[in-house]
């Protein structure tokens, strides 16, 4: 028997119209593929852009394993993983915070930024977890703190020093940060709403009948595999500018 066998038949058995189950396998082969290719890629670029596809790489594979984990989990137990999907994000959304920071150093950004986002990164966080799985009757109270924190890192990278930072550096930088932007304001809107699905309050109305994990898988995909090719776009452009220069 091959290792791959023995690894297989070690996997729980995942029934057929388990849906939620589907989305934590493939949300796992394609953050980990994605990882591979970032990986591979990174020698094929200048020395200044290598941290950030490593980065990049990094944050798909921490992704893709807690993912495994995650489905295995489900499987088993038949609820959603919200313990190990916060260790993921606790890990993997700062590291996005950190792709501001350094795609924006060439315009003489700060450490104090990278640490201002990745603060608020780990509080949008920490406030999240406590109103989805410790304090669940003040979960509005906690998501709305939560949502203070993601409306400062919205403020700070659109309208704050970070976008000031873009601007000054201008050409494939500001429109990389740009559309980075837009995955942190509408891609990772999608986290909210899987929030509001799985949590009580008075959206539930409107949000209950969403399947959270499906919701939080998809925009998984999305937003990490998503953040890792604007920045490998970023690198192939500067990349070809630098040998044409």
């Amino acid at each position: 028997m091959t290792t791959l066998n023995i690894f297989m038949s070690q996997m729980p058995p995942m029934a057929a119209d388990d849906y939620v189950g589907f989305t934590f396998f493939v949300g796992a082969m394609a953050m980990m593929a994605a990882s591979a290719f970032f990986f591979l890629s990174m020698n094929g670029f200048d020395k200044k852009w290598r941290t950030s596809i490593l980065v990049s790489g990094l944050i798909t594979f921490i992704a893709a394993v807690h993912y495994w984990y995650m489905r295995d989990y489900w499987i088993s137990n038949a609820e959603s993983p919200t313990f190990f999907r916060y260790v993921d994000w606790i890990l993997t959304v700062p590291l996005m915070c950190v792709e501001f920071y350094l795609i924006l150093k060439v315009a003489g950004a700060k450490t104090s930024l990278m640490w201002r986002l990745i603060f608020l990164s780990v509080v949008m966080l920490i406030t999240g977890y406590l109103g989805e799985s410790v304090y669940r009757d003040s979960a509005a109270l906690w998501g709305f703190i939560s949502g203070i924190a993601y409306f400062a890192i919205v403020y700070e990278i659109w309208l704050g020093s970070a976008k000031k930072l873009a601007v000054k550096a201008g050409g494939n930088i500001l429109k990389t940060h740009k559309m980075l932007c837009w995955f942190v304001l509408v891609g990772w809107a999608i986290y909210p709403l899987g929030y509001m699905a799985g949590t009580p309050g008075w959206y539930e109305s409107l949000f209950g009948g969403l399947a959270m994990d499906v919701v939080y898988n998809i925009g998984d995909a999305i937003n990490k595999i998503g953040f890792g090719l604007v920045i490998y776009s970023l690198a192939v452009a500067a990349s070809e500018e630098a040998q044409t220069a």
